[in-house]
C-alpha cells in the first residue's frame, strides 16, 4: 500500500524547513516530505474504495500516512486541487472559505476535487496549527487570453455552467517550463516554451515569458493531444450521434471517451510501452496509433509555434516524453523550415537533456516533472509568508 520510505529522517533536534505535500488523486493519494530541498519520506497508497484492495476511504489512507509520518518541525501542508475555476490564480492559504469554494467547484471535477477536499479535511483536523496550503492544477492557465479560453457558443449559457477553457497539469507545466529556462541559462520571463506533458494524460502548453498564453487540455482534461485512455480532441457530433443512433446514455458516452479510447481505444493497451513493442513487430493497429498520436502534438506544436511567434525551447515531459525516443522523433518530424529537429544519438540518451542539433535555431529538451517539489516551492512561499 504504502512504498518504502527513501533517504534518513533528519534529526528530530534539528529539523529545517518540513513541508508535507499531499496529492490525493481519485483513487490515490501520493505524499512527499520535504526537508529543506531533500525528499525525507514518500509514497503512495493505492486502489483506494477497491473490492479486496486498499483503504476503505480516502480519509482512511490520509489518516494513515499521517500516522506513519515523523513530522516534527513541519511547517506547512501543500495540497494538490485538481480545479480551481477562475477563482484560484495562485496558490492560496486555506480557510473555510477556500473549502467552500473548492465544494462549489465540484461540478467541473468531480472525481477528483472531492478527494482533494478529503485530504484537506483530515489534514487540518490533525494539524490544526499547520499552515494548509492549495495548489491548483488550473491556476497557471488563468492567464490565457481570453480568445484563447473562450468557446464560441452561446455567451450567456457559457457563462451560466462556467463553460470555458480551463486548462490542467498546470504546476508540471510551470516547473517544466521554468527548468527549460534554467538549462538555456536564460532568464524565464524571456524564454518562450511549448512544454509537452506526455503521460497517460497528456497536454501540450505554450508558455510565453512564463505565462501560459495556450493549452490543449479545455473545460475537462478529455480535450487535446490524444492520451492512454482518453480521446482527446472530438467532432462533438460523434457524441450526439452515439447518444441518437447508438441508444448510449451520457454516463456511457463519458466513460467510452474518458476510459476506453485514446490508445487503449486503438490498441487495447494504454501503456506507450507496450503500442512501441507491438509497432516493432509489424502490428498495424499500434502502428496506426502511434501515427495518429504523433500527428496530434506536430499539430499542436505547429499552432502554438504560429502564436507565440517565436519559440525558443521545445520540452517533452511526464512518463511518455521523458521516456519514448521514437514518440519525441516523430511527434517533430519534417519541421526543419521552422527550425525543429532531434539529433538521433542525444534523443537515445536518459536524464535532463538538450535533444536537438547544437545549432539548431529551436532548442529541444527533456527535463522530468516534479510536480511535488513545485508543489512545495509554492507552499513554503506561501506559508513563509504569513505574518
Amino acid at each position: 500500500m504504502i512504498a518504502p520510505s527513501v533517504g534518513a529522517t533528519a534529526p528530530q533536534d534539528a529539523p529545517a524547513d518540513r513541508v508535507l505535500v499531499l496529492n490525493c488523486g481519485s483513487s490515490s493519494v501520493k505524499f512527499r516530505l520535504y526537508d529543506g530541498d531533500r525528499v525525507i519520506d514518500k509514497g503512495i497508497v493505492e486502489r483506494i474504495g477497491e473490492p479486496g484492495g486498499g483503504p476503505a476511504d480516502h480519509e482512511t489512507a490520509v489518516r494513515g500516512i499521517l500516522d506513519g509520518l515523523d513530522l516534527t518541525g513541519l511547517t506547512a501542508v501543500g495540497h494538490r486541487v485538481v480545479h480551481g475555476g477562475m477563482r484560484f490564480g495562485e496558490p492560496v492559504l486555506i480557510d473555510d472559505a477556500v473549502l467552500t469554494a473548492i465544494r462549489d467547484l465540484i461540478p467541473l471535477a468531480p472525481l477528483h476535487n472531492p478527494a482533494n477536499l478529503t485530504g484537506i479535511e483530515v489534514t487540518r483536523a490533525a494539524l490544526p496549527d499547520v499552515p494548509q496550503v492549495a495548489i491548483f492544477d488550473t491556476a497557471f492557465h488563468t492567464t490565457l487570453p481570453e480568445a484563447a479560453a473562450t468557446y464560441a457558443i452561446e455567451r450567456d449559457t457559457a457563462e451560466q455552467y462556467g463553460i470555458r477553457r480551463y486548462g490542467f497539469h498546470g504546476t508540471s507545466h510551470e516547473y517544466v517550463s521554468r527548468r527549460t529556462a534554467e538549462l538555456l541559462g536564460r532568464p524565464y520571463a524571456e524564454v518562450n516554451t511549448i512544454t509537452l506533458h506526455l503521460g497517460n494524460g497528456a497536454s501540450a502548453c505554450a508558455v510565453a515569458g512564463g505565462r501560459s498564453v495556450a493549452t490543449s487540455m479545455g473545460m475537462s482534461p478529455l480535450e487535446g493531444l490524444v492520451m492512454g485512455t482518453r480521446s482527446g480532441d472530438l467532432d462533438p457530433t460523434v457524441i450526439f450521434h452515439l447518444r441518437r443512433e447508438g441508444g448510449l446514455s451520457v454516463d456511457e458516452i463519458d466513460d467510452l471517451l474518458n476510459h476506453r479510447s485514446g490508445l487503449l481505444g486503438l490498441t487495447g493497451v494504454n501503456d506507450m510501452r507496450e503500442v512501441l513493442a507491438r509497432r516493432a513487430d509489424g502490428d498495424a493497429a499500434a502502428t496506426l496509433a502511434f501515427d495518429v498520436y504523433c500527428r496530434r502534438i506536430t499539430g499542436y506544436v505547429g499552432a502554438y509555434y504560429a502564436l507565440l511567434g517565436r519559440v525558443d525551447a521545445i520540452t517533452f515531459t511526464a512518463g511518455v516524453g521523458e521516456h519514448a525516443a521514437p514518440v519525441r522523433a516523430a511527434a517533430l518530424a519534417g519541421l526543419d523550415r521552422l527550425g525543429i529537429a532531434v539529433d538521433p544519438e542525444r534523443n537515445a540518451g536518459i536524464g535532463d537533456r538538450v535533444i536537438s542539433p547544437p545549432d539548431s535555431e529551436v532548442t529541444v529538451c527533456v527535463i522530468g516533472t516534479d510536480e511535488e517539489r513545485e508543489i512545495a516551492r509554492q507552499t513554503r512561499a506561501v506559508a513563509g509568508s504569513i505574518g
